[in-house]
């Protein structure tokens, strides 16, 4: 069986079952599990599946459900690097930014040029990559720990945020549908949107797949926002749809070496 034969058999077979082990993928193909390991690696280098312990997961399994923060992290990294740098663009020396859960705000610390900055968040990940990349001032933003995005939610998260003030915030979204600005968690989405009123400039930032898609929660308004951060690979009539209702800064292509 050629190479391009046996990964199409194993991405259907992930994508029919939804989870699947190495063993059985094993029985189905007869072929040894360094060899289907080796081809799940791939698969997921493309994109295409989530590698778990002992097998793999579809893409499509976990987009029916809320995935974790550990899961994001291994989706769509070329688009959300891209998000990120230009995120990290436009944060200048000496400005209070607020950055929300998400794996594409980790990534911000990756690109961010700016010698001096204070950054509020209420994300753990976000919290602890900072903490170890730069000697910025960080302020962790407490209350009840929502373990499936790393956030910190909730009622004194919330009042912390109402008192104080942020020249810029970037906030995640699991979909965005027309103007409305969504994610999965009810508590999470009123955190977020009490740290976009606190900000005198609000941005969402958002890859391509999660435009024109609806999730659980409705917690803001695009048309409200100074606008959307998206990666370059979104298709032109997209891009026009939701220029009619923010403006939409489009990132650049970032080379492989970063």
């Amino acid at each position: 069986m050629l190479k391009n034969e046996r990964m199409a058999k194993i991405l259907s077979a992930i994508n029919s079952e939804g989870t699947i082990t190495v063993n059985n993928l094993v029985e189905k193909l007869s072929v040894s599990s360094m060899t289907i390991r080796r081809d799940l690696d791939e698969l997921e280098k493309q994109e295409k599946i989530i590698r778990v312990f002992g097998g793999a997961q579809s893409i499509n399994l976990v987009s029916q459900t809320e995935p974790s923060y550990i899961q994001k992290r291994k989706i769509h990294l070329k688009e959300k690097n891209e998000i990120a740098k230009q995120v990290a663009s436009m944060i200048k020396p000496e400005e209070t930014i607020f950055l929300g859960p998400g794996s594409t705000n980790e990534l911000v610390s990756k690109y961010i040029d700016v010698d001096e900055v204070r950054i509020v968040t209420n994300s753990l990940p976000v919290f602890e990559r900072f903490n170890e990349e730069h000697d910025f001032e960080i302020c962790l933003v407490g209350g009840s720990y929502r373990r499936r995005s790393g956030a910190f939610v909730g009622r004194l998260a919330e009042e912390f945020l109402q008192n104080i003030k942020m020249h810029k915030a970037f906030v995640g979204a699991n979909g965005i549908k027309d103007n409305s600005i969504m994610n999965a968690n009810t508590d999470e989405g009123a955190s977020q949107r009490v740290a976009l009123q606190q900000s005198q400039n609000k941005f969402i930032v958002a890859d391509h797949h999660k435009l024109d898609h609806d999730d659980f929660y409705d917690f803001y308004d695009l048309s409200d926002l100074d606008g959307l951060i998206t990666d370059s690979s979104i298709d032109s009539d997209m891009l026009k749809h939701y220029e009619k209702i923010t403006n939409v800064y489009v990132s650049k292509k970032i080379k492989e070496k970063e």
